[in-house]
């Protein structure tokens, strides 16, 4: 089979989508299947982890979208571009993540040359959302099966299109997080991994490991992964306080190797989430999961993390030292055993279900 995985957001900038689209294309590359992702910044020099053709286009642009940045090309030649891509490739189907993003999918939405299949990861409708509407709609005429991350991504996309997702998940390779090696030091170390903006809520991590820590107990490290606009400010709440660790945006071997090593992941973002990925990449990693308690973290942690409501600076501290008091060598594996559940292949098999589906009601005249 040939498929076109289409990311609207750069696989240059780190997000959850893009870690979606890269693993796809792994998997699918594994099964045998021949993958092109097409995905915006041009300038782009990065050899990524994958098998699959990388082509990018356009001019990258971070617009706001949903608390956050989103890193999009406007271009309408990247786009023209896209659609004269994929007919060339001539693929058996075109899976689109985020195809209401502009701009660089909505040529081959329109086109609508092969089967197609959409991936829904927003939660939360915005003015932009709304006001669109009738773009959108005409956009989801294109789409012949249509699924979602979670339920409120879902009901987020089903109002704004009047289509109703599949539910599935976001997945993960489990193999991967389980190849690092194990390597915990005598301190208790903390990470927390997100883009710096205020809807992450990396600030409320660094107040509650501080004030855990200015009670003279014993001490926590936290090594804070990322990058963003709130930097600056961040490391001025940190106030050069040497148990708080600013290590930079990381790749994908770091940010394994680093929760590989953690006692804790701490993610402690306040809304926006959809799904929480990075809770099962770090019960994957044998590491306790401390989380804000927000729907898209609740769902899916299934009771495998410490939640705390968000941004309550006291209520994380109580949580991360209560999940560090009851870890227990069951825990850890009832949690890693929960996590498989959420696998890049379980994932893929549902997928190819799709894809075969959209193939028997595909029509290019619809």
């Amino acid at each position: 089979m040939r498929v076109a995985l289409i990311s609207p957001y750069a696989l240059s900038v780190f997000g959850g989508a893009q870690e979606q689209v890269l693993a796809m294309s792994r998997e699918l590359s594994r099964r045998g299947h021949e993958v092109l992702i097409i995905t915006p910044d041009a300038s782009d020099p990065t050899n990524y982890d994958t098998p699959a053709q990388v082509l990018r286009l356009g001019r990258l642009v971070k617009l706001p979208a949903n608390g956050s940045r989103a890193p999009l090309t406007l271009s309408p030649w990247a786009a023209r571009s896209a659609a004269r891509a994929v007919a060339a490739f001539k693929p058996d189907v075109v899976h689109f993540h985020e195809p209401f993003a502009p701009l660089l999918g909505w040529s081959v939405l329109r086109a609508h040359e092969a089967p197609a299949v959409a991936t829904f990861h927003r939660s939360g409708e915005g003015p932009a959302t709304r006001l669109t509407r009738p773009l959108l709609r005409y956009l989801a005429r294109g789409l012949d099966e249509v699924a979602a991350v979670s339920e409120a991504a879902a009901e987020t996309m089903g109002a704004a299109c009047a289509r109703t997702p599949e539910v599935l998940f976001n997945g993960f390779e489990m193999d991967r997080f389980a190849a690092t090696p194990r390597e915990r030091g005598d301190e208790t170390l903390l990470v927390t991994l997100g883009r710096f903006e205020p809807r992450k809520g990396v600030a409320h991590a660094i107040n509650a490991v501080r004030a855990h820590n200015a009670k003279g107990e014993d001490p926590w490290r936290l090594v804070v992964l990322g990058d963003g606009p709130q930097r600056r400010a961040l490391q001025s709440l940190a106030a050069h306080d040497e148990m708080i660790v600013f290590a930079g945006a990381p790749s994908d071997e770091q940010k394994r190797a680093w929760l590989r090593r953690a006692n804790a992941l701490i993610a402690p973002a306040l809304h926006g989430e959809s799904f929480g990925l990075i809770l099962l990449e770090g019960m994957a990693s044998e590491t306790t999961v401390v989380a804000s308690d927000i729907t898209g973290y609740r769902d899916a942690a299934g009771g495998h993390a410490v939640l705390a409501p968000a941004g309550d600076d006291r209520a994380l501290e109580a949580a991360i030292a209560t999940a560090l008091a009851n870890e227990t060598p069951a825990r850890i594996a009832a949690a890693r055993t929960y996590a498989q559940g959420w696998s890049m292949t379980a994932l893929m098999d549902r997928y190819l279900e799709l894809y075969a589906r959209a193939g028997q009601h595909y029509s290019p005249s619809k």
